[in-house]
């Protein structure tokens, strides 16, 4: 069962920034413009249009290897 995280920080131009986990606490990945922005799980939560979410934090940005 996927559960709704929000995203905080990176890019500001994400296409999302509530997206569905499969597994709560690991890292998230989204992939975005030739590479993946990393996100790491925080103790917060935030009230969204979506109910209170726990809150992801960009941690780092990797490039897609070729």
């Amino acid at each position: 069962m996927a559960h709704k995280v929000l995203l905080e920080g990176g890019p500001h131009d994400l296409p999302e920034r509530i997206v569905a986990v499969e597994t709560p606490g690991e890292d998230v990945k989204i992939p975005h413009l030739g590479g993946y922005e990393h996100f790491t799980e925080t103790e917060r939560r935030q009230d969204t249009a979506e109910g209170t979410l726990r809150v992801y934090e960009w941690w780092e940005r990797t490039e897609i290897a070729e």
